[in-house]
């Protein structure tokens, strides 16, 4: 039949299991470690709410030239009337008592940002204080196009005017004025 081949020896001298000592890697524990990190800060920073400053007209009253006002200086505003043609319309002031009459300007350093940045300077030098600047009022018309605005919106940054709004309201006298430009 079969041999047996059995041979149940007992041996004293060697262990029957060698013991090994556990050796862990952790160089994928400590990457991960670290990518967790990383993202957990990134995500802080995102989350923090940003802002940023606004430029609000004076609200306060006070006496220039001996007058008293309440409110915001008119004569520190200007407003941009975009027509078609790439074409501007600007006053200084408001429209019934404007301190200049409505011109006719481009855009560029020529057109525009020249008269921006030369109403700006009188209007610090007035006041003696450089953030009391331009208050500049944006309206486009509606035979403007989308890159009017943009070009607008340029010249507001080149010249660093920070007070400026974008209205879409036009008054019967600037409507007029308008079409008679």
């Amino acid at each position: 039949m079969s041999e047996d081949n059995n041979d149940l020896k007992i041996i004293k001298d060697k262990p029957r299991c060698k013991k090994l000592n556990p050796r862990i890697d952790m160089t994928a524990m400590v990457s991960i470690s670290f990518l967790l990190i990383i993202f957990f800060m990134v995500a802080k920073e995102l989350a923090r709410p940003q802002s940023m400053s606004l430029g609000k007209p004076d609200t306060g009253c006070g006496s220039d030239d001996g007058v008293i006002r309440c409110g915001f200086w008119s004569n520190r505003v200007v407003t941009l009337l975009l027509d078609d043609d790439n074409k501007v319309i600007a006053y200084w002031g408001l429209l019934a008592f404007p301190n200049e009459q409505p011109k006719k300007f481009n855009y560029g350093k020529d057109g525009i940002r020249k008269e921006l940045l030369s109403i700006n300077a009188q209007i610090q030098q007035h006041t003696g204080n450089k953030d009391r600047g331009i208050i500049v009022i944006i309206k486009p018309s509606k035979k403007s196009n989308f890159g009017n605005l943009v070009d607008a919106l340029d010249e507001m940054a080149i010249a660093e005017i920070p007070t400026y709004a974008v209205v879409d309201y036009f008054t019967p006298e600037e409507s007029i004025l308008l079409a008679s430009k």
